[in-house]
């Protein structure tokens, strides 16, 4: 059994009105029942936006440098991810599609390398 990532893919600017993100909230319990359910279930869970971000990046001589934010204005961001599992990318993709139709968001399915 292999591992995927779906990663949410959020648009910046405002959240969905709250009455509107309830109801995504409760396609996303539904989503994640369905996964349990199946054995599928690993790991998910949401993330707070860019602007919380730190980054660390490598400098010559081992030095690191830290700021705050994000590394790169984007359009969208990491919103939240799902760790699962599946024999295969086809079945990894419908997972894919379920997590799309709960979340109204663009959904990234990634394998992890090497076998679980």
């Amino acid at each position: 059994m292999k591992h995927y990532l779906l990663s949410v893919m959020q648009p910046a600017g405002e959240p969905p009105a709250p009455e509107v993100l309830e109801g995504i909230m409760h396609n996303l319990d539904v989503f994640h029942a369905e996964l349990r359910e199946a054995g599928a279930w690993v790991f998910a869970g949401g993330l707070h936006g860019p602007e919380t971000a730190t980054v660390l990046r490598a400098e010559e001589g081992g030095d690191v440098l830290i700021t705050d934010g994000p590394y790169t204005e984007s359009k969208e961001y990491l919103g939240g991810i799902c760790l699962i599992k599946a024999p295969d990318l086809d079945d990894a993709l419908e997972w894919g599609r379920k997590a799309t139709l709960a979340t109204t968001l663009p959904i990234e399915v990634r394998p992890f390398m090497g076998e679980a």
